[in-house]
């Protein structure tokens, strides 16, 4: 018989078992609780386990909740200085608000971290995060200062000084201190010891703005940490506790850091880290350190390291919380292709220029003021006022009697100024300079003697800019006579009226339009009638007077008004306005007056648009950086940069060179450009800008002048290289009847570029594909046969461009040539003797509209 199958658990039996079977088991365990919770020793345990528990949860309330994770500080990057380059790759400037470089661990020399070990943490190889003992006495010492208003020592070790320095700030509270020592121990288990020693190394602060050893070490000494000695070391290692207290230049400040530092090399002697003979050395030795200092680089280029900031802030931003690139904290290399000797010799030919113009006009008043009642010193350094010229200084008249007056500088040191040493008329007021100087103000002063002499900063303005005409680089910018007089920079933010400037491209736009250099133009009376309400408007040259019909390279070259606008009129206003947008220029009206030069634009901008006309009408962007790379080396901008390989080779590979592909679209037609430089290379040889001529190379340019005169321009260049030059008040106002371009910044132009353009070999304009050139009668513009052109800058026959099937189809004899080659010298001769007239002033000086 078989047997019978287990019947299955019914399924409501089987849940009631089980919780049949758990009450049970809750019912004993309740019952064994409380048989044992009258014992009175279980009781206690267990309320000791709830208050441990319970403690626990409060400590990590208080205390760990919300701390920083200590891993982050593999990945920490300190805050560094942005550092400027010029073309050579040499340092130039540096953007910081902390002086700091950065350097790994094997970088510091041991007897340096041993030096830091004796003065700081003597245990921090053996801890883990935390000296207890120390700590220990820390406690009792805050314990016993309570309620006096003294602050406790520390006993922080080197990696809870950086959990403070880095992670959570330096809050004066038992809680900080609690969460120092919990970050402390766990960057123990994050980071090496090393690691935690480079980090603290790189970023203590150490007084005079050194954040980190390294700055310390040229900050104090002048040198990098490799060249150090040991005396040295000791000092730099006493002053994390508080650099204010060991400031070597008082003598209180000096007595204590000797005796610290003496304590320091003790330190070191007790932990075996050097021997009685080192120690007793180094302890006969003075403290060595150097006078306080600025900036390690120079102040040359002050107006281009202001505006390669203000770019740069543009586009990384200034603050760490704007990106990992920012300009104060991002650790940025900026190549820049500013270069040294270009920029001085543009900064000196300038303000020589500012200061030939404004000789003799008397003293134009203090550069600034201060209020003298609020601490002279310390208004002084506020100003950020200074200049780099020559032996001259900035300094506060702090007070004046009849004879002398006393002034200080930004050291703190005072002087004498002498009434004799301040005769000079003051302009505003009349009177001697001397009876003008009033408690407060700034004013420029030399050494004379013992005492101090008056000088006079320039009070008309100007600028300069030199660029490159095949990339747009700008190797110098001057934008006034000293950056650290006014930061406003005339050469990128004053907006100016161009003159005559503009119309090498009001006549760029009739030659698009039809014209050639050879098209006759009236040089007559010209009027248009602007409607209803303004009536007619007549337009003049100079003097009113005119020449009759010439060519157009006649009216460039003697910058002949009337010639312009009746150009401008047959072409369009439209025309010549759309090309003056379309280089840059500006975005004018189409009104006759900009034809002129009645907008507005910079010299930044105008210098860009004659370098593209030599750059055949290619589009050119002024570059003040050629890239820039992060901390680490990576070029981060220009977007799209890739280095050019094998550009550095020593020797020739034999392999075909590398070359570039032309930037930039085309803006103006590359044989219209070449005719407007062919054109304005006559100005330089028998122009408005004659005072170029004798640096024989081949030039072109053009005059500026504006009504008032307020502003006078030169802007031109060679085939290399284009300089704009301007000067004019801040506040526009006359420059006096005898300012003219030729005569004011065409000598600036040629002081600066003279030197340069010496050092570079003579090229000539290359002329684009297409371009004819054809003899033609300089006169007329008829085509010549028979003569040949010579190197006579007033010759009668010349080379001229003409695009093709536009050459002109009249003809000029050789006999006629000669014919009017005499009657030209005989009016000339003629001429001699008598008042000029409005053709021969044009003849040298910039057109005025």
């Amino acid at each position: 018989m078989d047997e019978a199958a287990p019947t299955p658990p019914d399924d409501q039996d089987f849940r009631y078992r089980v919780r049949r079977d758990a009450g049970g088991a809750f019912a004993r365990l309740k019952e064994r609780l409380s048989e044992r919770w009258d014992n009175r020793w279980f009781r206690l345990a267990s309320y000791a386990l709830c208050g441990v528990f319970l403690a626990i949860a409060l400590f990590w309330l208080i205390f760990a909740r919300g701390l920083p994770d200590a891993a982050t500080l593999l990945q920490y990057e300190p805050p560094l200085p942005t550092i400027v380059r010029d073309i050579n790759g040499q340092p130039i400037h540096s953007y910081a608000r902390e002086r700091r470089v950065q350097l790994q661990y094997a970088d510091y020399p041991p007897m340096l971290v041993k030096a830091y070990l004796a003065a700081e943490d003597k245990t921090f190889f053996s801890h883990h995060g935390v000296d207890f003992p120390g700590f220990a006495g820390a406690v009792v010492d805050y314990v016993s200062k309570l309620g006096s208003g003294q602050r406790a020592r520390g006993g922080s070790t080197i990696t809870q000084q950086v959990a403070k320095n880095l992670l959570i700030g330096d809050e004066y509270s038992p809680t900080r201190k609690v969460k120092e020592m919990i970050l402390a121990w766990r960057i123990e288990n994050a980071l090496t010891k090393q690691q935690i020693l480079e980090l603290y190394l790189n970023q203590i602060f150490l007084g005079r703005n050194a954040y980190g050893v390294q700055a310390a070490a040229q900050a104090y000494f002048d040198k990098d940490v490799g060249e150090l000695t040991l005396p040295e070391m000791a000092y730099l290692a006493i002053l994390p506790k508080g650099p204010a207290n060991y400031r070597p230049e008082s003598p209180t400040g000096l007595a204590r850091a000797l005796e610290r530092r003496n304590w320091a090399l003790g330190e070191m002697l007790s932990n075996g880290f050097i021997t009685q003979q080192q120690h007793d050395a180094a302890k006969a030795t003075d403290l060595g350190t150097v006078a306080p200092h600025g900036s390690p680089y120079g102040t040359a280029g002050g107006y281009y390291i202001e505006e390669v900031r203000r770019r740069l802030i543009q586009r990384f931003g200034e603050k760490p919380e704007d990106g990992p690139n920012s300009v104060y904290a991002g650790g940025l290399w900026v190549r820049t292709p500013m270069d040294p000797e270009m920029q001085k010799l543009t900064t000196t030919a300038l303000r020589a220029g500012l200061q030939r113009y404004d000789a003799g006009k008397g003293w134009s008043g203090p550069v600034g003021k201060i209020n003298i009642d609020n601490g002279w010193q310390r208004e002084m350094a506020a100003s950020s006022i200074g200049i780099d010229y020559e032996n001259w200084r900035i300094a506060a008249v702090l007070s004046r009697d009849s004879n002398a007056a006393r002034v200080g500088f930004s050291g703190g040191e005072t002087g004498i100024l002498p009434r004799e040493a301040a005769q000079t008329p003051y302009r505003r007021i009349g009177g001697p300079a001397f009876n003008g100087l009033k408690p407060g103000d700034l004013i420029a002063v030399a050494r004379n003697g013992g005492n101090w002499m008056l000088r006079n900063v320039p009070e008309v303005s100007g600028a300069m800019v030199v660029e490159e005409t095949r990339s747009g680089r700008i190797h110098a910018i001057q934008g006034g006579f000293d950056a650290r007089l006014s930061a406003y920079n005339r050469a990128t933010q004053a907006q100016r009226q161009p003159g005559s400037t503009i119309k090498p491209f009001v006549y760029a736009a009739a030659l698009d339009s039809g014209m050639t250099p050879a098209s006759i133009i009236v040089d007559g009376p010209f009027c248009v009638y602007q409607g209803g309400r303004l009536g007619q408007k007549c337009f003049k040259n100079f003097s009113g007077a005119s020449a009759g019909p010439q060519t157009m390279r006649w009216g460039v070259e003697q910058s002949r008004n009337l010639m312009t606008v009746r150009a401008a009129s047959q072409t369009g206003m439209e025309r010549v306005v759309k090309t003056i947008k379309t280089m840059g220029i500006g975005d004018y009206q189409p009104y006759l007056s900009f034809a002129l030069g009645a907008g507005e634009t910079t010299v930044e901008k105008l210098t860009n648009a004659y370098a593209m006309l030599v750059n055949h009408g290619r589009a050119l962007s002024p570059k003040v950086m050629d890239y820039v790379q992060d901390r680490r080396g990576k070029v981060i901008w220009p977007d799209r940069w890739r280095p050019c390989d094998n550009c550095n080779m020593p020797n020739w590979d034999g392999k075909s060179m590398p070359r570039f592909t032309p930037e930039g679209r085309q803006l103006m037609n590359p044989m219209t450009a070449y005719q407007v430089v062919h054109i304005t290379e006559g100005v330089v040889q028998r122009g408005t800008a004659t005072v170029l001529r004798d640096l024989d190379r081949p030039l072109f340019g053009k005059t500026g002048t504006t009504n008032g005169p307020t502003n006078v321009w030169f802007v031109g260049g060679s085939p290399d290289l284009v300089a704009g030059v301007y000067l004019g008040y801040d506040t526009p106002r006359s420059l006096g009847g005898y300012a003219q371009g030729g005569r004011i910044a065409a000598p600036i132009w040629k002081q600066a570029m003279a030197p340069i353009l010496a050092k570079m070999p003579k090229t000539p304009f290359i002329a684009p594909n297409g371009i004819r050139m054809v003899r033609i009668d300089r006169r007329s513009g008829k085509r010549v046969y028979g003569a040949w052109p010579t190197d006579d800058p007033k010759a009668a026959v010349i080379w001229e461009a003409f695009k093709p099937e536009s050459e002109p189809r009249r003809t000029i004899r050789k006999d006629e040539v000669d014919a009017q080659e005499k009657v030209a010298a005989a009016r000339a001769a003629s001429a001699a003797g008598r008042p000029r007239n409005d053709g021969d002033f044009i003849q040298q000086q910039g057109g005025i509209y």
